[in-house]
């Protein structure tokens, strides 16, 4: 006789295994819902609700369409956001380094220098800046607004780059956006500056080749770069053909024999920077990585089972979960405290480095003063020279070198290398000509000191400005109005 030695299950056991069962099949269930929503999504994601024209500068327009997009880049108009080493707040930099000033002598930053308030401002603020009341070519609106690939559509790069800056005001009226970056048909990102695809067709590379991550930083090279005027023309060229290191950029600059102005003080035939953001990246790890500007300045987000790009762009310090904390395990506090210690370091070599170049400056005009030779002076303008523009390749970059700051350093250091060696050789001619050292500086303690020791009228400087934005601002504004009127027609 057999005997079953199977042990029953208790009834409590089989109704364990029932809801579980049942809560299994909710689960599958609502991931096959989510699946097909989520598919159902993207193929709503490009119907357009309005259709938008190849060259439409009007970001609202691109928002009917994609309003998650939009309304996270109309959020640019906040810029309350402020770290100890920027942000989006406006900066008056003469004022908090007054040196500036007199290292830029006879040039028009010395009149005025602010931190940028970010894309949304962009028109505004190049109409405020008292630099625009010096005579400046077209070229210097290319960066500032969504205008700017239809007017030089309509009437050709060059002539854009030619015109005067003041004749194109009423074209240029909206702000940085949309039409920048993407296609309007498909949304892709494209290159709708030209001096950018120009610079890769003299390294011989395409910059239609590049990959999708790629162009996630290229989209913002297009404008976060070095460049210079090229010719009588004005016409806007990245000084890459070398390389993208201060190095390489100052060889190609000595050898076209480029000029930005002549110092006021020092005779200094100078270099300007303008921001080279992509070119410090470029150096930096994480652009070794693989990491594109907007994975930090951009970073993806979601509404609702939406994945999309955040337009906010703004320091990735305002958002460090969605910025940093998607590759780096660390605490919010830990990453904060390693980039401020990073930027801490490249600001106060750039502090004596700003110190040096003002005095420099001084100690030339003084040499000049009591009869130093233009012989005798050569060898120590160019010192002077490169070692502002390397200053000037870090500072004018955004992030305070953080962007690679092991190279920022040692860019920084050769500049402060290159200015001392300036002044050894300033000493030996104070000493042939019998001048008292240490020679005495005059007091550039604050800006509107350092202002009136180089010349600057500051008073009727702002009185010009308050003129044009009176006057003539309200023009553009108005003409721009009436020919964007007939677009919705």
């Amino acid at each position: 006789m057999e005997t079953n030695t199977t042990p029953k299950r208790k009834p409590w056991v089989n109704w364990l295994l029932f809801i579980a069962t049942v809560i299994v099949v909710f689960l599958l269930g609502l991931l096959a819902n989510s699946v097909i929503e989520r598919r159902s999504e993207s193929k709503l994601y490009f119907q357009m609700v309005t259709e938008i024209p190849e060259w439409e500068p009007r970001n609202e327009v691109w928002g009917e369409n994609f309003p998650r997009e939009f309304e996270t880049y109309k959020s640019t108009l906040d810029t309350s956001f402020q770290s100890p080493h920027g942000g989006s707040a406006m900066i008056d930099y003469l004022e908090k380094y007054p040196e500036l000033v007199v290292m830029w002598a006879g040039y028009a930053f010395s009149r005025d220098y602010n931190q940028g308030r970010g894309h949304y401002y962009a028109v505004q603020d190049i109409r405020q800046t008292l630099r625009t009341d010096v005579p400046q070519p077209g070229t210097c609106w290319t960066c500032k607004s969504t205008d700017v690939p239809r007017v030089m559509n309509e009437i050709g790069v060059e002539n854009f780059y030619a015109a005067k800056w003041s004749d194109l005001g009423h074209e240029i009226v909206n702000n940085i956006g949309c039409q920048d970056c993407h296609d309007p048909k498909t949304m892709n990102l494209r290159i709708t500056r030209p001096a950018l695809a120009e610079a890769f067709q003299r390294m011989g590379k395409d910059v239609n080749e590049a990959t999708h991550q790629e162009m996630r930083s290229l989209v913002c090279a297009q404008c976060h770069v070095e460049y210079y005027f090229k010719g009588d023309g004005k016409y806007l060229t990245f000084p890459w053909d070398k390389g993208f290191s201060a190095d390489e950029m100052e060889t190609y600059y000595d050898e076209v024999q480029h000029v930005d102005w002549v110092h006021k003080l020092s005779r200094t035939p100078m270099l300007k920077a303008q921001h080279p953001d992509y070119e410090l990246y470029m150096t930096g790890i994480h652009a070794d990585r693989g990491v594109a500007c907007a994975d930090c300045h951009m970073p993806y987000k979601r509404d609702g089972g939406m994945k999309f790009t955040d337009h906010k762009i703004q320091s990735p310090l305002a958002n460090i979960s969605g910025s940093c904390q998607v590759c780096h395990r660390e605490s919010e506090a830990k990453l904060l405290a390693n980039v401020l210690d990073r930027q801490h370091k490249v600001e106060e070599l750039r502090r004596i480095t700003e110190k040096n170049l003002a005095r420099v400056h001084i100690e030339a005009k003084i040499a000049w003063d009591n009869g130093a030779t233009e012989e005798e002076m050569k060898p120590v303008l160019q010192f002077i020279r490169h070692a502002q523009w390397r200053w000037d390749w870090v500072a004018a970059a955004n992030a305070v070198g953080f962007h690679s700051p092991a190279e920022a350093l040692r860019v920084l250091g050769t500049s402060i290398q290159k200015v001392n060696e300036a002044r050894i050789l300033l000493t030996e001619i104070f000493v042939k000509k019998g001048i008292k050292t240490p020679v005495e500086i005059p007091d550039i303690s604050t800006k509107e000191k350092a202002q009136e020791y180089i010349g600057l009228n500051i008073a009727e400087m702002q009185q010009t400005k308050r003129e044009l934005l009176t006057n003539v601002v309200p023009q553009w504004v108005a003409k721009a109005a009436e020919r964007e009127a007939k677009l919705n027609k």
